[in-house]
């Protein structure tokens, strides 16, 4: 069979999903314009993930490095007990504010991905969509044993044990629950890898992209995430 007969047509990928929130729709806005919503590009990344290339002079990709380790925009993903460090970070007493670490709200404005707490398989597609929004280049940070290979729920049925089969991993910060400090430490380990060029688990999941996704379809039985038709 040709390529082009394995290609999806937009309208026919559509119609694959039963969930009516993905219909494209006119919606009111606060200030009364009306606009359409396309939730299958509004929602999901419609591109595959592209490879980032470093500078091609070696001494200006070293000061980019320096830049991105100091600055660190984080985007959490608490799903249980490890949540709780993330605040005390922003406090007097832990100052993340210092090392460069500035809490963003959406994915489109973080290149750093904390995901803490136990991790199930109806979250998993949350992950992967919010980490697929992340402009590159970006980083994940796995914080607590939990996250790490499934903790004390390690045999439970729906539990993820491996975070690095699904997304890929540039930190861990071992721990039931990590303290503050832990997770500082994770974060200069982080700006290390950055800083040595090292922190390059981006690029690693757009050339392997397709094992990753096949490991996500393994696990999420109700896939309901666009199947991109590259």
């Amino acid at each position: 069979m040709s390529e082009e007969k394995n290609i999806i047509q937009p309208a026919e990928q559509a119609s694959k999903f039963v969930n009516p929130l993905y219909a494209k729709r006119e919606v009111t806005g606060p200030d009364g314009i009306k606009f359409i919503v396309d939730p299958l590009r509004d929602y999901f990344s419609d591109q595959r993930p592209q490879i980032y290339e470093p500078n091609s002079i070696p001494v200006i990709e070293k000061f980019l490095n320096w830049a991105r380790a100091e600055s660190l925009w984080v985007l959490g993903f608490g799903t249980g007990c490890g949540s709780i460090e993330i605040a005390p970070l922003l406090t007097p007493r832990f100052d993340a504010f210092r090392y460069g670490v500035m809490p963003r709200p959406t994915p489109r404005q973080s290149n750093v991905f904390i995901i803490s707490g136990y991790l199930s398989i109806k979250t998993l597609k949350r992950v992967v969509r919010s980490y697929e929004q992340m402009p590159n280049p970006k980083y994940v940070l796995a914080l607590g044993s939990c996250t790490i290979n499934g903790g004390m729920y390690y045999d439970s049925y729906n539990t993820i044990n491996r975070l690095d089969h699904y997304i890929p991993v540039d930190a861990y910060v071992a721990g039931c629950m990590p303290r503050p400090e832990a997770l500082l430490a994770g974060f200069n380990k982080l700006k290390e890898l950055i800083k040595d060029g090292k922190a390059e688990n981006a690029n690693e999941y757009a050339k392997n992209f397709d094992w990753y996704k096949a490991n996500q379809k393994k696990i999420i039985k109700d896939w309901n995430m666009p199947d991109y038709n590259w």
